[in-house]
């Protein structure tokens, strides 16, 4: 069974950069999308951003411009750089695979100080 393990999650001050990765246990045979989500106690699993299988980028409104997705394709892993943290991007992270299956890591804390 396909897992997915995230990594790179951590504490930071607001201002600064964290970067985040998933790796697939094993290779999926087929990906339509490989994205990130997060959640707070207080709000449902929400959206941040996702790459299509050929390449194109989308970015929740509250992160575009701060955020970078990318992915290595033959690695089956996606990347999430963070730049300009702010205290509300303080959650826990879930990156997403959906493609031959609906696959979910199983989430890393990000805190931001101010």
């Amino acid at each position: 069974q396909v897992q997915l393990v995230e990594s790179g999650g951590g504490l930071v001050q607001s201002g600064g950069s964290l970067s985040l990765s998933c790796a697939a246990s094993e290779s999926i045979r087929r990906i339509y999308t490989m994205g990130w989500y997060r959640q707070t106690p207080e709000k449902q699993r929400e959206f941040v951003a996702q790459m299509t299988s050929n390449g194109i980028a989308q970015y929740a409104d509250s992160v575009k411009g701060r955020f970078i997705i990318s992915g290595d394709r033959a690695k089956n892993t996606v990347y999430l750089h963070m730049n300009s943290l702010k205290p509300e991007d303080t959650a826990v992270y879930y990156c997403n695979v959906i493609g031959s299956g609906n696959y979910w890591g199983q989430g890393t804390q990000v805190t931001v100080s101010s």
